[in-house]
């Protein structure tokens, strides 16, 4: 086939391709069968592969997944994407009903209602009727780019109806059914199960490669628009515009003009949203006439034109098998809740926090009564009530233990405290959670050292306390369960890495009670060795910024336990770092999980092996780290790792961390939710980086266009 042919032939069959993906991903009405679907597929990748130049960015072929991403772009929003002020019962509506009315005076309003998808919000950019970019919202003002993701999705047209420039927004998701398959597939192939359809889809459009999205059941609603298209006055105007571009838009927008029918309509979804193929979690109330939304305006942080009504978080009935005691690494004494499995917001419960004797005092719990459980935030399982009526006589009370279940020592309520303590610091469930606090990321990140391995270490008696850890031998990790040659000699490794972490990690794996990471860096930098906190008298402690009395007690206890200077004398012995590393005298050590080279494996990618040396190894005397006297704040979430992984990575590198804006900050490291802090920034001249554009100043690059 000559040139000119096969473009032509590449057109008609594109034209095809985009008609029936309409037909099939947005109507739900499909003309033809699969297999005539995959060959006009077939022939049309045949004939990119002879001539590549066919193999435009709006390509049918396009949506299958290229090569994965180094990283995200972040993505201005030229409107921004405000997030919704929330309504959970009638009485909020007719509140809201009355600020817009009270703000609009004589004016008429009527109100389109529309489900609330529960997946991940989405701006989509086209340029003259061809997909441009698409990103995540973001903190509504600076999204990632997700083009690569989105450009798999069927429903989201790659060319529109007509060639308008127009950024439109929506929710991506994944259908009921769908995710079901999807997990079916997923536990035959004894990969992990995904725990609801909402962290599904907005998972998978935060792969840095296509082809995960590309494989997995996504599919959009769009619902408004950043910028309102000329002649347009409504919003129901707007759908059916979308609609004639080409875009899929749910069916069960509706229009009122009356509150109390909108009130209705509201609560007529909290059951039949059960029978929908898809994920909602309430309903948006949005004013119809544009006009009058440009005159009630918005606040910072939401529209006061829309709400959203939420329903309650999904809660369930089941019953309290049994009541069990958790002791923490301080000692405290929780008990938990045994419930018959049930399941709440797409995962299954089995257990529940009751907080303390109070608590379930309080409630009348007992065990054998039937509970209303819900997911606060949905999120965390919580006990709502006691379904008294369905009580047959049956019912245990239950009593705190007067002994620590661990240690048989008898537990105490401190003043003031509601929790029950068990103050035996050689307590084996307290050392077991200590050992794993201490091995953790934000601690000494002793990577291999997880609880399995605590356990097997403590059980066999070579370990009592966290300094045994740097006395084990090779030989006493093979001897372990399941313990290969490999694997012990990456934990001794690790162990020898995690003894030139700064004092700041040291002291808070040691798990002082009341001391953080923040309150360890504090004490660590005023003091400059853990011999001096050790020896500082509250009095002295509290005079240290931000120290309480409170903590100052905690800390200064904590050292006068003969326990605490045979840990001291032990780690002294074992070699491990008991100093404060200032910055720009970075000596000493190999590696540590925060050095430039393996350390960075979870933030910077794979370091140099036997080369790379850590931070330490390449900041000696003289020599200023990358981020020497520079001053970050950090807002949001960040991708891929917490906001206290993201303090230490900056604070190892020789930066400081504060909380807020100033003029004094050169750098704002910005993830999705960032806030306020993004405007002051702004208003400031902040430099507002990624955490991708941190990890080139870190090792020596620039640090990326920014904002």
């Amino acid at each position: 086939m000559e040139r000119n042919q096969a473009r032509e032939r590449w057109r008609e069959l594109a034209a095809l391709i985009r008609k029936h993906d309409y037909q099939y991903y947005v109507l739900d009405q499909p003309l033809i069968s699969d297999q005539q679907y995959d060959a006009y597929m077939q022939e049309l990748l045949a004939l990119e592969e002879e001539y590549p130049e066919l193999r435009g960015p709006d390509s049918p072929s396009q949506r299958v997944g290229g090569e994965a991403l180094a990283a995200f772009n972040p993505v201005a929003h030229r409107v921004p994407m405000l997030s919704l002020d929330n309504a959970f019962d009638p009485a909020t509506l007719q509140d809201f009903h009355r600020r817009v009315t009270r703000l609009l005076g004589e004016r008429e309003v009527t109100y389109v209602v529309e489900l609330k998808i529960d997946g991940l919000a989405v701006s989509l950019q086209y340029e003259e009727g061809a997909f441009a970019r698409g990103a995540t919202r973001g903190d509504g003002t600076v999204g990632e780019d997700i083009s690569h993701n989105l450009r798999t999705i069927r429903s989201v047209p790659l060319t529109l109806k007509k060639p308008v420039s127009i950024e439109v927004r929506g929710e991506v998701f994944i259908p009921r059914q769908a995710f079901a398959e999807l997990n079916r597939k997923r536990e035959l192939k004894g990969e992990p199960l995904l725990a609801n359809p909402r962290n599904a889809a907005a998972g998978s459009l935060r792969q840095l490669d296509p082809r995960v999205a590309a494989s997995r059941p996504l599919d959009a609603f769009l619902y408004g628009t950043g910028e309102t298209p000329a002649g347009i006055d409504t919003h129901m105007d707007l759908l059916s515009y979308l609609k004639e571009l080409g875009f899929k838009v749910n069916p069960e927008a509706r229009l009122f003009t009356r509150m109390e029918d909108v009130v209705d309509y509201c609560l007529s979804w909290r059951q039949k949203r059960l029978d929908l193929p898809y994920e909602i979690d309430g309903l948006v109330v949005k004013v119809n006439e544009l006009p009058l939304r440009a005159m009630l305006g918005t606040t910072a942080k939401s529209p006061r034109w829309a709400v959203a009504f939420k329903f309650p978080a999904e809660a369930g009935i089941t019953e309290v098998l049994d009541i069990a005691v958790n002791v923490g690494r301080t000692g405290a004494i929780t008990p938990l809740a045994h419930l018959r499995p049930i399941e709440l917001a797409g995962s299954v419960v089995k257990r529940a926090s009751l907080h303390n004797e109070d608590y379930i005092r309080d409630k009348d719990i007992k065990i054998g009564d039937h509970v209303l459980v819900h997911k606060a935030g949905d999120v965390i399982p919580e006990v709502v009530e006691v379904v008294k009526d369905m009580r047959t006589g049956k019912e245990r009370d239950y009593a705190m233990p007067s002994a620590c279940p661990s240690c048989s020592v008898p537990v105490k309520k401190l003043p003031g405290e509601a929790a029950l303590r068990c103050l035996n610091p050689a307590c084996p469930h307290q050392v077991l959670e200590r050992l794993i606090h201490f091995a953790s990321r934000g601690a000494m990140d002793i990577e291999g050292l997880g609880p399995a391995v605590a356990e097997q270490l403590l059980k066999s008696g070579r370990v009592q306390d966290v300094a045994d850890l740097y006395f084990l031998r090779e030989e006493d990790l093979l001897a372990l369960e399941r313990k290969a040659e490999k694997s012990a000699a990456n934990l001794m490794a690790a162990l020898t890495k995690s003894k030139a972490r700064p004092l700041s990690r040291l002291l808070y794996g040691l798990g002082i009670r009341f001391v953080g990471a923040k309150t360890a860096r504090l004490l660590s930098e005023h003091f400059g060795t853990l011999e001096a906190i050790a020896a500082a008298s509250p009095g002295e402690l509290a005079a240290v910024a931000e120290i309480g009395p409170k903590i100052a007690e905690s800390v200064h206890a904590f050292f006068q336990q003969d326990e605490a200077r045979v840990l001291m004398e032990k780690l002294s012995r074992a070699g491990v770092n008991l100093e404060e590393v200032r910055t720009g005298r970075r000596g000493g050590g190999e590696g540590l999980g925060e050095g430039l080279g393996e350390g960075l494996r979870d933030g910077l990618g794979e370091g140099g092996g036997d080369g790379g040396k850590g931070v330490r190894g390449l900041y000696g005397e003289g020599l200023e780290a990358p981020l020497a006297e520079k001053t970050f704040v950090i807002t949001g979430t960040l991708p891929d790792m917490s906001r206290q992984e993201a303090t230490l990575l900056i604070e190892d590198y020789g930066g400081n961390v504060t909380s807020q804006v100033s003029s004094k900050t050169d750098f704002l490291l910005a993830g999705e939710k960032g806030g306020s802090k993004l405007d002051k920034a702004a208003k400031l001249g902040v430099k507002i980086i990624s955490l991708e554009d941190l990890r080139s100043l870190i090792e020596g690059g620039e640090e990326g266009e920014g904002s």
